[in-house]
């Protein structure tokens, strides 16, 4: 089953280092994100994923980036289907949909690059 993610609002600390594994739990049956920076440029969200949760497909304007910090990933993007695991980045191009399924508790960082007009 796929759930809506639950989102935390603080954004990452200016003035020290964080730990990513440290700034999102994963929670029993749930997704749960918290961005960590936002520009016009794009933005920087964290995810933690139960066992069996994802995101149903979809598409997207601007190129994102996906990088596993810890877990893994199954990643539909196009006709493509690829298994990423910790310390692993894949980028999902603009208007290519894509879906994805954690195969185990998961946490990735999300990057979307938005084209500044």
């Amino acid at each position: 089953m796929t759930a809506g993610p639950e989102k935390k609002s603080e954004s990452l600390a200016s003035d020290r280092a964080s730990v990513l594994t440290e700034l999102a739990d994963v929670a029993p049956g749930a997704i749960v994100s918290r961005v960590l920076a936002k520009s016009g440029g794009g933005n920087v969200t964290l995810f933690a994923f139960d066992q069996g949760q994802g995101l149903s497909e979809h598409t997207a304007p601007f190129d994102a980036l996906v990088q596993v910090i810890d877990g893994c990933l199954d990643l539909t993007i196009g006709e493509a289907e690829i298994r990423v695991g910790g310390g692993e980045i894949v980028r999902m191009p603009a208007h290519v949909p894509h879906a994805l399924h954690a195969v185990e508790p998961t946490r990735m960082v999300l990057t979307m690059l938005r084209d500044k007009e």
